[in-house]
Order: structure tokens, then C-alpha cells, then sequence
């Protein structure tokens, strides 16, 4: 793995600055550990953090940064980062774009920009490569319910958990009936249990009107295409499809490049590079995810060369703490209260589910409402960044 990403990151050097955005994960971590084997002098590595109980992970760049020795430079976003960002970024895209990443990768890439560096390495597409989602295991996990015999959950284990008295009540029964419900979906079905519109009842979100000009089954219909297509027998390869397709290049190389852009500065991806990925594509599901133990081969393979609390964390992502700013912050809560309330005149959204959203569930669930918060906030934008009506 070393060897292909080395050369990869000697690929472009002549004549312009490199860096390495770093969180702290796997990914990142061997890329700046790589680049620094590569360039003469240290790497430059890159880091963003927040303020905020939960969302921080300064601590495990840092950790790799002293590991590699690396140049390392760090940016603590803030709320106003947010809010002078985001008129810009309802422009930046030809689409509305949710991912709320954005901010941090666009602070991360201007502050590589304002110390000379002409290009970043990006650690996209290690996940998608080498099975380093959480949900891979998830989905594992959701597996083994099947490999019962049918007699035997249909005719004991359903109807006694079903049975139990005021189960709904007691949390270790709850949650038995809670993945029952979710091990007899199929897949990819099973996925979009935890999507906003099937979570919280897509009839009490979206205007009635709107639901009869749109099909509301297009997204999983797009999912179950590209997971049917695959050329995989295994669960994990399938979902790899899936996350090549959506994750990667829909989602995760548009955030990164368009933010790259707007920033000034060109961006590579190392772990995309022909001979990596073909090399990941012949290792065997179960190197890639191994029972529950996601991302097997690479952490086994790397043992020697990432730090230990690299190897060893939990993953987190890049997750912006927008509901916890957006109660706390009066400016952010303004721009985003601003923008729900023009998305009225859209007659997309319910006006009395973006109320109750503004007035209550916010408050009381800042980390889960408000992510839906800024998907509505970004909808908003994208129409007055585009001049687009509906």
C-alpha cells in the first residue's frame, strides 16, 4: 500500500508546493507519513478543528503529525466561518449540495493556499477501497439474522419478542425488535432506514403538491440499480459499489475539488490511482471487513507504520457541530432561520414541519434536527445563489 501511494504522491511535484489535508484518520495519516518518504524536508500537513465537545479530533492529527514529523498547521473553524461561507457556497455547485463538510474543507484548503502550497492530498476513496465504513459492519451485523432458519425466527424468536409485554417501553427489547424489523429488509432497502424522509414520515415533511409532481422511490431505485448491477456476490462488495458510486464520486470528490477550487488550490487523490484500486479489488471481502472489524487488511498491513491511536480510534468523520452553533450562535441562527423561512414561499417543504422544526425540535435535538436544518438552509441558498424558482 505504501509503495503505490508513494508513487502516487510523487506524481505533479514539479514546480509546485504539496500538502496533505490530515484529520487524523487512517487515510490521511498514511498520506502524510508517505509524502513525507517522498518530498525532501517535511511534509505540510493540514488540519481543521472545532470548538466543540464531540466534533474535535485535533488530537489525532497532532498524534500522527509528531509520528511523521510532519510541518503541521491547524485552523479551529468558528460559526461566523460558517455563516460568511455559505451564500458562496449555494453558488458553488450546480445542484444543491447537503454536505455540510464543505465548510471545513474549504478553511482547511484556503489556509494551505495562504502558506504557498499549489496542491493537496486528499485521502478519498481509502474507505470505499478497503471497507472502512461503519455501516459496512453494521450491515454484517444485519446479516447474521439471516443465516437463522426461517422456521426458527418466524415461528419462536418473532412472535416471542413481539409478545413480550410493554416491550416497546424496555430498551434491551426495543432494541431486539428494532433490528428484527431492519435484518428481514433487504438490501439496499435496509439503508434507508435512517433517512430523514422514512425516519421522520415523508408526508408530515414534504408538501402534498410537490409529492405528486416527484417520484419518491427515485433515490432508492438509484441505490437498488447500482447494488443489482454490481459485479459482486459479496455484501460487502456490493455496498463498496454503492459507496464508489454515491459516496465517492457523487458526494465526497465534488465537496473536496469544488472546495479545492474556490480555495485556490489543485487537489490529488493518491488512493485513486489505477494500481491501488486495482489492487484493492483483488483482495477478498473478508480482508476488507473481517466480522465486525472494519478496514482488516489495511490496519493489519500498516500495523508498523501508523501510530498505534490511529490504528486504534474510532471513526468519526468530519462532521460540522451546525445544530449546537445554530442554538448557541445568534448570527448562524438568523442565517439559518432566514432561509427556512424563504423556503416557505418554495411549497416544497411543510410551513408547519419547518416551524415546529425551528421552534422546537432544534432545541431539543440539536445534533439529529440539525442536520436537517442545514439541508433546508443549503436548498435555500442553492435557490437564491441560482436564481431558481419553483
Amino acid at each position: 500500500v505504501p509503495h503505490h501511494l508513494a508513487n502516487s504522491c510523487k506524481f505533479g511535484f514539479q514546480g509546485v508546493e504539496i500538502g496533505c489535508f490530515l484529520s487524523g484518520g487512517t487515510d490521511s495519516s498514511t498520506l502524510a507519513g508517505v509524502l513525507g518518504e517522498v518530498t525532501e524536508g517535511r511534509a505540510r500537513t493540514y488540519s481543521i478543528g472545532f470548538d466543540q465537545k464531540g466534533f474535535d479530533e485535533m488530537e489525532y492529527a497532532r498524534l500522527a503529525s509528531r509520528h511523521f514529523g510532519t510541518e503541521h498547521h491547524e485552523y479551529y473553524v468558528t460559526p461566523d466561518d460558517i455563516v460568511n461561507l455559505v451564500s458562496e457556497i449555494g453558488g458553488a455547485y450546480g445542484e444543491p449540495f447537503g454536505n455540510s463538510s464543505v465548510i471545513p474543507t474549504y478553511y482547511c484548503a484556503k489556509m494551505a493556499r495562504e502558506d504557498g502550497v499549489g496542491k493537496l492530498l486528499g485521502g478519498d476513496g481509502g474507505d470505499e477501497l478497503f471497507g472502512g465504513n461503519e455501516r459496512y459492519a453494521t450491515q454484517v451485523l444485519f446479516s447474521y439474522y439471516s443465516r437463522i432458519p426461517g422456521a426458527l425466527r418466524s415461528g419462536l424468536i418473532e412472535p416471542v419478542v413481539q409478545s413480550i409485554p410493554f416491550g416497546d417501553r424496555i430498551m434491551p427489547v426495543r432494541k431486539v425488535r428494532r433490528y428484527i424489523e431492519q435484518a428481514r429488509m433487504p438490501m439496499p432497502d435496509r439503508l434507508e432506514t435512517y433517512n430523514y424522509l422514512n425516519m421522520l414520515d415523508r408526508e408530515g415533511i414534504l408538501e402534498p403538491a410537490f409529492m405528486a409532481r416527484v417520484n419518491p422511490d427515485g433515490p432508492l431505485d438509484s441505490l437498488t440499480e447500482v447494488y443489482s448491477d454490481a459485479h459482486a456476490r459479496h455484501l460487502i462488495n456490493k455496498m463498496l459499489a454503492l459507496d464508489l458510486k454515491f459516496t465517492l464520486a457523487d458526494n465526497d470528490l465534488p465537496k473536496v475539488g469544488r472546495m479545492c477550487e474556490l480555495a485556490g488550490v489543485d487537489v490529488g487523490y493518491p488512493f485513486l490511482q489505477n494500481p491501488l484500486v486495482d489492487f484493492a479489488a483483488e483482495l477478498p471481502a473478508n480482508d476488507k471487513v473481517r466480522g465486525l472489524k472494519i478496514r482488516y487488511f489495511f490496519k493489519e498491513a500498516l500495523r508498523d507504520f501508523l501510530p498505534s491511536g490511529v490504528i486504534h480510534k474510532q471513526k468519526h468523520g468530519f462532521g460540522l457541530p451546525f445544530g449546537d452553533w445554530a442554538v448557541s450562535h445568534a448570527g448562524l441562527r438568523d442565517l439559518a432561520f432566514g432561509s427556512l423561512e424563504g423556503l416557505k414561499k418554495r411549497q416544497i417543504v411543510r410551513a408547519d414541519f419547518i416551524d415546529e422544526l425551528r421552534d422546537h425540535k432544534l432545541a431539543e435535538h440539536p445534533k439529529y434536527y440539525g442536520g436537517m436544518v442545514w439541508l433546508l438552509m443549503i436548498l435555500e441558498q442553492w435557490f437564491e445563489g441560482n436564481s431558481v424558482s419553483l
